[in-house]
């Protein structure tokens, strides 16, 4: 995957040099560039001006991003602005990006952006309902989440389809060495050999957890005639039923 990132502060992106994607881009898997728009900035490297109209803050002008992607792209790629306006993104959208054989990421600043500059994009996505100083950090989110989901970057496939949110479900509880740490002990089923009911205990464990954290994702997740007994088993445990839902 080539990625192409417009930023004004490339040394942000110096995480990405290290860890999974960083062995991503070691092993020739993935290729990402950082673009400084204003370096193609006309107006004495200028790349924001007021508003027409009167406002507060300072908009990103057009000509830079224009320029810098008309360099970059011989074909027209999926682009991403980092807008707190946009969809908000998820592991659905991640797991649709990393699909793609390039995409660009444009970061804003200051207050916005002159509207034009929407013409050349695909996708208008946010990282949630907050405002950040720039689009950096949230880009790098978004890399991070779609990188991992390309073959191979990840040892095994397994890796990532048990994520919380891949299934649709928050992910089981897990445990690791020692059995017995300061008193707290892994649940038997874990150490009885028993795949089947481990895979219905991790199950169970899923549904429960995210009826308790995240009850917003079962509004519309689609049940396994096995997820619905489980679920009906827990919500009768707590006194409730799929209307109070």
């Amino acid at each position: 995957m080539k990625i192409d990132i417009l930023t004004l502060f490339p040394e942000m992106f110096a995480p990405l040099e290290h860890s999974i994607v960083g062995r991503a881009q070691e092993k020739g898997l993935l290729d990402i560039t950082y673009h400084n728009f204003r370096e193609n900035a006309e107006k004495a490297r200028h790349v924001d001006d007021e508003p027409y109209g009167g406002g507060q803050g300072m908009l990103l002008r057009a000509q830079p991003i224009f320029d810098t992607i008309e360099k970059i792209a011989d074909k027209k790629p999926r682009v991403i602005l980092l807008d707190p306006a946009g969809r908000k993104f998820d592991q659905s959208f991640a797991e649709e990006l990393a699909q793609e054989n390039e995409l660009i990421f444009i970061c804003g600043h200051y207050e916005g952006y002159d509207e034009r500059i929407k013409t050349l994009v695909t996708d208008e996505v946010s990282l949630g309902d907050f405002v950040l100083t720039g689009g950096e950090l949230a880009a790098m989110t978004m890399v991070d989440a779609t990188v991992r989901l390309i073959p191979d970057v990840i040892g095994k496939e397994a890796s990532h389809q048990d994520d919380s949110f891949s299934s649709g479900l928050l992910e089981y509880p897990q445990y690791t060495r020692p059995y017995d740490f300061r008193g707290m002990k892994v649940p038997d089923i874990l150490m009885s050999g028993h795949h089947e009911k481990i895979l219905q205990w991790r199950l169970e464990q899923s549904l429960r957890k995210t009826l308790e954290r995240r009850p917003d994702l079962l509004e519309n997740y689609v049940f396994s005639e096995e997820e619905e007994a489980i679920f009906k088993k827990i919500l009768a445990e707590k006194g409730m039923n799929s209307k109070k839902m």
